[in-house]
């Protein structure tokens, strides 16, 4: 089982943020802002979902789980409330969430569904915020912003899910799901999620008056294709998770590891969930 240490960040998310904070860049800005934008009601179902799913277990079968849970909540819970921080100062910018409010209501869908459903789409965004977060951490440089907050802000939250990204993965197992579902969820969230990422990126270029820019869509090819490219380095590792015998664990961690330990005077470790 992984030790989850929650974290309280050594920053100030109250000081507003500059319009282009991603180096100047609007691409990346309005990318990095629509991912943010996403996160409080994203977080809270995957919260949700892991608390269910424990629940479900057999009482002799959640000792096992049990502070890896707590530790997961209380991670997850933190990005939720920073990120909300964040959001706000994008509302002040003249940006508009259409993402949160169309998720909120999907995901009134799975009420009363087996637990094991919100449990594999959980798995499935961890995974894919897991290959990002890894991504971003080999690539830290292409963040580009001279905002130290933020930058922390950003790589922190790629840690920490980092390090969460097997456990609804390992309760989805423990409550025998099939492999069936776990891959039936995984292209329904692919599609889903590049779709709804897509179309808040580009409202949120449409409110900056960026949208038709040649150097914004010049930005984006380079940053999703180029040699570095986000899905240019991110597909082969969003394919393992197709594999019968894929396991979070398989997949490298040694990025965040590394972060967390050279930058332990940017946080303050404070225990586990509730």
């Amino acid at each position: 089982m992984t030790d989850l240490v929650v974290r309280r960040l050594l920053i100030d998310m109250e000081a507003p943020i500059a319009r282009h904070w991603c180096g100047g860049d609007a691409f990346r800005s309005a990318l990095f802002n629509a991912l943010s934008m996403s996160f409080p009601v994203g977080e809270q179902f995957f919260i949700d979902s892991v608390r269910n799913g424990f629940k479900a277990l057999p009482a002799d079968r959640q000792e096992r789980f049990r502070a890896e849970v707590q530790g997961f909540v209380g991670q997850e819970a933190t990005h939720r409330r920073l990120h909300a921080l964040f959001n706000g100062h994008l509302e002040k910018l003249g940006l508009v969430n259409d993402w949160a409010p169309r998720a909120a209501q999907r995901l009134k869908l799975l009420d009363g569904a087996d637990p094991r459903h919100a449990l594999a789409i959980t798995a499935a965004n961890e995974h894919f915020t897991a290959i990002m977060a890894d991504w971003m951490l080999r690539n830290a440089d292409l963040l580009g912003s001279d905002d130290k907050r933020l930058t922390t802000l950003w790589l922190w939250h790629s840690a920490e899910e980092s390090e969460h990204k097997s456990t609804a993965f390992d309760l989805y197992q423990a409550l025998d799901g099939s492999h069936e579902w776990r891959i039936t969820w995984f292209r329904r969230v692919t599609t889903i999620f590049l779709g709804d990422t897509l179309r808040q990126t580009v409202n949120n270029l449409r409110h900056d008056g960026t949208l038709w820019k040649w150097s914004t869509w010049k930005s984006a090819a380079s940053y999703l294709f180029g040699k570095r490219g986000l899905i240019r380095l991110t597909y082969k590792p969003w394919r393992e998770y197709l594999r019968r015998d894929f396991h979070p664990s398989h997949q490298d961690s040694s990025p965040s590891q590394h972060w967390l330990a050279e930058h332990s005077d940017r946080y303050t470790p404070v225990g586990a969930g509730a």
